[in-house]
């Protein structure tokens, strides 16, 4: 029987993100324009994508799974998508699975109109609030912890779709984004803490609303600025309006955007990912120096991060390892043998340029750390002399719980092995993670302190600024699950 290798570069030894939302208001053929905006945002999700829009009072949906540029195209669904309001979403499951019926947005009919909903993050008390509302009667056709919002909003006592939505919010904990549309209006809203990003743009007098500037740029939209850590805005043919519903808090923006998840050319929190990147580059060449003959990234995530250590160290950078970007999301080969050579459909060593060098490999992240390995026995087999892992990024040592697919952390491997049984595991002739000070240096901050830090970096020291009401309350089996209620 036939094997299938995954070569979809979410599915490897990497982080996953969540999910991409895009909104706009008041433009013609706004699908067409939703759905370039999920173009822009494809590296957020690759599973699946939805549009919903709604003209002359009627919604109407398409959500598929795959790509957009594969599943929306004129002359297809984007025909059938008639209005001047849409909004979209293109996800990667951390909730609830792979299912076709957990593709986003949402809609349902609710006291007071429609209302469709596309959700960026995760909610750490999705479980208990779908436990008590399937106790109360409601009955979830998904597994995904958005219907617990959509949910929320139905069975709230207020009037007013925005008071719905509001008085369903402040009962979820943890990290969401959210592009609402109801027939009258467009909502944008992030959670108090401002964990996910949400920016706000302005294309011929319409209103956008995206993941990232990276969005906006597509459409040749105006970025305007970014929605506020626990702002809500409420776009209609009447303008835009904000509302602070939500007492405020302290800002825990997630860290792991700029090392990884952002389009290299999104601006994020008014900061360029970009040059956030070369400068933990520049930093961990300050903290981790090595006499070597060249520094290679990592394709393509590793780019960035070369480029500013290369030019902080005065070490040539070269394109040692090649990306082929015509490989698709599977691939199927006959046999075990040819399945285990798995990096190699995606990357392959630059033999004439790494033999007998000694090499700076640099990556944004080692999760598994089983990807990495692969990539310097591939470097070394090339014939080069010497190995040095540099990463972006401190050690992944604690799972996430704020929309990102964060393997157990019993499987991650700087949460069980120190540095220097890391560096054995991957075959590194050395190896070194910038420090989590070196990461807030290039966040143009002097040295982490946990008082007063803006920024969310649980994942790297397992300080969570919500309660995890669900973690918490996990099944003896440890298998925490929507699938499980």
């Amino acid at each position: 029987m036939d094997q299938e290798i995954s070569t979809n570069p979410f599915a490897d030894d990497k982080l996953h993100e969540e999910c991409g939302i895009f909104g706009i208001w008041g433009k013609p053929d706004a699908a067409a324009f939703v759905a370039l905006g999920l173009h822009a945002l494809q590296h957020r999700g690759q599973e699946a994508s939805g549009i919903v829009t709604c003209s002359g009072g009627q919604f109407h949906m398409e959500r598929r799974e795959g790509l957009v540029g594969d599943q929306f195209s004129v002359g297809g669904p984007i025909d059938k998508l008639k209005g001047q309001n849409a909004i979209g979403h293109v996800r990667y499951s951390t909730t609830g699975g792979s299912l076709n019926r957990n593709i986003q947005p949402f809609f349902a009919d609710v006291a007071n109109g429609g209302i469709a909903i596309a959700h960026n993050g995760n909610l750490t008390n999705a479980v208990a609030i779908r436990h008590r509302l399937v106790r109360q009667g409601s009955i979830f056709y998904s597994t995904s912890d958005t219907e617990c919002i959509v949910h929320l909003v139905a069975t709230s006592t207020y009037g007013p779709i925005v008071d719905r939505l509001v008085d369903a919010l402040k009962q979820v904990e943890g990290a969401y984004s959210l592009v609402a549309l109801t027939q009258k209006k467009l909502i944008g809203v992030r959670d108090p803490l401002g964990v996910r990003p949400l920016v706000i743009g302005k294309v011929d007098g319409a209103y956008v609303l995206a993941s990232e500037t990276c969005a906006l740029d597509i459409i040749a939209a105006d970025y305007v600025r970014d929605v506020e850590p626990g702002e809500l805005v409420v776009i209609s043919d009447e303008g835009i309006k904000s509302y602070k519903p939500f007492p405020p808090q302290r800002q825990r923006f997630c860290i792991f955007e700029y090392v990884y998840f952002a389009r290299p050319d999104s601006i994020i929190e008014n900061l360029g990912v970009y040059e956030v990147r070369k400068a933990i580059g520049a930093e961990l060449a300050r903290e981790a120096p090595v006499e070597a003959d060249m520094v290679v990234p990592v394709p393509d995530s590793g780019v960035p991060g070369a480029i500013g250590y290369a030019e902080a160290s005065k070490i040539p950078f070269e394109l040692g390892i090649i990306r082929n970007h015509y490989v698709g999301r599977t691939f199927i080969e006959p046999s075990d043998h040819i399945r285990n050579l798995g990096v190699k459909l995606k990357h392959n060593a630059n033999r004439a340029r790494l033999k007998g060098k000694r090499v700076v490999l640099v990556d944004d992240s080692i999760v598994r750390g089983t990807t990495s390995k692969k990539i310097i026995k591939m470097v070394r087999d090339a014939g080069a002399a010497e190995v040095h892992m540099r990463i972006a990024s401190p050690p992944t040592t604690d799972s996430c719980f704020y929309g990102v697919d964060t393997p157990e952390k019993k499987n991650l491997l700087a949460a069980n092995y120190t540095i220097a049984e890391m560096c054995r595991f991957v075959g590194a002739d050395s190896l070194h993670f910038v420090t989590i000070n070196g990461l807030y240096r290039a966040l143009r901050q002097s040295r982490r302190d946990g008082k007063t830090t803006r920024y969310c970096d649980a994942c790297f020291t397992g300080d969570y600024p919500t309660a995890l009401t669900d973690r918490d309350s996990e099944t003896d089996n440890g298998q925490l699950s929507l699938l499980a209620v």
